[in-house]
């Protein structure tokens, strides 16, 4: 997989996946522009890339912010062949004690920001003929108790991705999304999980998972990097999981 000349979109690359992937293109020749809401976090993914990134700060929820990196990157670079829609996040609650606030923080991030975002990088895709990585989740797939909001934005960025890659296979631009299960970075601690919590919860990968383990970021970003890539040229609207077997697995 080699991604010389090409340019690559990561939102979310302050840390975990996003992350990762920004470290694992990088060491495959890309031009890449990564994302985040902290510069000092950005700058630290930075520091691990094998070439320099350009950095842009921003919130993705907010439009002028939107169009501002969609703006710079192409400014900056002269195209856009990939763009990595990886930038989310994920809170605790059922349909007893979800807020309607909550409801739509989740869903401006996980959904609102993502259909904008790849509306205004389509055209460039389009000339470049390029493609998109959607990162979803393996609750897209199977259903999750206590995290009712998160498992219905994911289970729309996987509707998302389907209709998208009807859209614009015609144009010849490829979508598809990486739908993890748990993977170990900070997204659980910083959706409210105590420490202790979180340990719990990792433990409970060796049942919950077939292969009996939680998963790495980079294992997820090799996968979306595949995705990306040439070797993947006949693969558009795929909802690949990338998460030790879990959605395989039903409770006895």
């Amino acid at each position: 997989m080699d991604f010389s000349e090409k340019v690559v979109l990561v939102t979310g690359a302050s840390s975990g996946i996003g992350a990762e992937t920004a470290v694992h293109f990088s060491k495959l020749g890309a031009k890449l522009a990564i994302t985040g809401r902290k510069l000092e976090n950005l700058t630290h993914t930075a520091e691990k890339c094998a070439s320099k990134p350009l950095l842009i700060t921003g919130e993705l929820t907010k439009e002028e912010d939107a169009r501002k990196i969609i703006e710079t990157t192409i400014k900056h670079y002269g195209k856009l062949n990939i763009l990595v829609n990886n930038a989310g996040i994920i809170e605790s609650g059922g349909i007893e004690n979800t807020s309607l606030e909550q409801y739509d923080r989740i869903f401006n991030t996980n959904v609102r920001a993502v259909y904008y975002l790849t509306m205004l990088a389509v055209p460039y895709l389009i000339e470049s003929k390029g493609n998109i990585v959607n990162v979803s989740s393996v609750t897209g797939i199977r259903a999750s108790a206590g995290v009712l909001s998160y498992c219905m934005s994911k289970s729309a960025i996987d509707q998302f991705t389907r209709c998208v890659a009807l859209d614009l296979a015609l144009k010849q631009v490829r979508v598809n999304s990486v739908n993890p299960g748990v993977v170990i970075t900070e997204l659980h601690k910083r959706g409210g999980m105590s420490e202790e919590q979180y340990q719990e919860f990792i433990g409970r990968c060796k049942t919950t998972h077939a292969l009996g383990r939680p998963g790495q970021p980079e294992e997820v970003a090799k996968t979306i990097a595949f995705l990306a890539s040439d070797a993947a040229s006949f693969i558009t609207g795929a909802i690949l999981p990338v998460d030790g077997g879990r959605q395989l697995l039903c409770p006895r």
